[in-house]
């Protein structure tokens, strides 16, 4: 391997995806506050959240819900939170029965109750199953946040409030979605202990 040529493709993702950083920071904390409230505010009532996504947003969504669960910073009780990705035998039953594009939605129909938050991640914006699950979210009494990339697409349409990573690369946009995620962990965490 090209040590030089190696070290510009780091050099590059880094000071891309800092830039990028930034420009959401100064663009996007007043719908990342609102995100934060909606979910701080469902777990004070005692309320749960609901997250998922495709791919790495899949893997994102159960993380966030590891952070909630378990803790981020502050030693705290455990706050309910489901990520509807984990569980195969539920994704490839329903999958099988109702489609793939039902497979985040029947969860919420089932699971999801008046005042829970439904938290849907896509860094394209337009997948369909997450739109799928965030109108079920929005027709059970859920409130419901996005984070997307590129322009919010359908998605960022779909819920209450939207958290936009204005990229077009899948992984630019999953690195700023982890920090975003981890800020709203960390502002839960720090309305509900003081």
């Amino acid at each position: 391997m090209d040590t030089g040529a190696a070290t510009r493709v780091l050099t590059d993702a880094c000071a891309e995806t800092a830039r990028l950083h930034e420009r959401v920071s100064a663009e996007q904390s007043g719908p990342l506050v609102q995100a934060a409230t909606l979910v701080a505010s469902a777990l004070a009532a005692g309320r749960s959240v609901l997250v998922f996504g495709n791919g790495g947003s899949a893997g994102d969504a159960q993380h966030f819900a590891a952070e909630l669960v378990g803790r981020f910073v502050r030693e705290r009780r455990g706050l309910p939170a489901i990520a509807l990705a984990a569980d195969s035998s539920v994704l490839t039953a329903i999958g099988n029965d109702y489609g793939f594009e039902r497979v985040f939605a029947r969860q919420v129909e089932a699971l999801g109750r008046p005042g829970d938050v439904a938290v849907g991640l896509s860094t394209s914006g337009r997948s369909p199953n997450v739109v799928a699950a965030l109108a079920a979210a929005r027709a059970a009494g859920l409130a419901t946040v996005a984070l997307t990339g590129q322009d919010g697409g359908p998605i960022g349409a779909a819920a209450d409030v939207a958290v936009q990573v204005p990229h077009g690369v899948t992984a630019r946009v999953q690195e700023v979605h982890r920090t975003l995620l981890h800020v709203i962990v960390d502002l839960v965490e720090r309305e509900l202990i003081r």
